[in-house]
């Protein structure tokens, strides 16, 4: 990106980003040998070259704000990354959505097949904390371990969960609520 923020357009910015975000994914999940490999590739298939990048976006520009540094910035987009493709995952199963196509093209459970791509999403959850664990995101452990703390809080089941269940609960399992944007399906 470049060095002077208002010199790029938006659009420019969100391409960088993404191509930036492409890389790293690239290089956080490489393709193994063995009999993992199908799931890795379900793995890469689901998290590369997709989607708008927003979600890295936001975070390397919140992180350029406190002068974080940019490789550390950039890992911790690439968790959120991974997250928010492992929701896309699941969200796409049988069990949930049932959907055929994802950003213009089959679904991981189409692609592959279901059992593949459960345990894709379930990878990319697992790599998310992985990679915000791992010393390269920031040198103190303590901001590591917070970091660690407020994705999975933030994925958990008194957040993320909790609205997916909401939206997939049958009626007479839901709770009352008065109406609301949030109590509609």
């Amino acid at each position: 990106m470049a060095a002077n923020p208002s010199d790029v357009s938006l659009a420019e910015a969100l391409k960088a980003t993404g191509e930036a975000v492409n890389a790293e994914l690239d290089r956080l999940l490489p393709l193994p040998d063995g009999p993992e490999s199908r799931v890795v590739e379900a793995m890469r298939y689901a998290s590369l070259d997709g989607g708008k990048r927003l979600r890295p976006f936001l975070v390397l520009q919140s992180a350029a704000l406190f002068n974080v540094a940019p490789s550390a910035a950039l890992r911790v987009a690439c968790a959120i990354e991974m997250v928010h493709c492992y929701s896309l995952v699941h969200d796409d199963l049988p069990c949930m959505d049932d959907d055929d196509l994802r950003r213009g093209r089959p679904t991981c459970h189409r692609q592959f097949d279901e059992a593949t791509a459960l345990l894709a999403g379930d990878g990319l959850l697992t790599r998310a904390f992985e990679v915000l664990a791992a010393e390269p995101t920031h040198a103190d452990p303590a901001v590591r371990c917070q970091l660690v703390w407020e994705l999975a809080h933030a994925s958990g089941a008194r957040a993320w969960w909790a609205a997916r269940w909401w939206i997939c609960a049958p009626p007479s399992w839901r709770w009352t609520c008065p109406p609301s944007p949030a109590c509609s399906r």
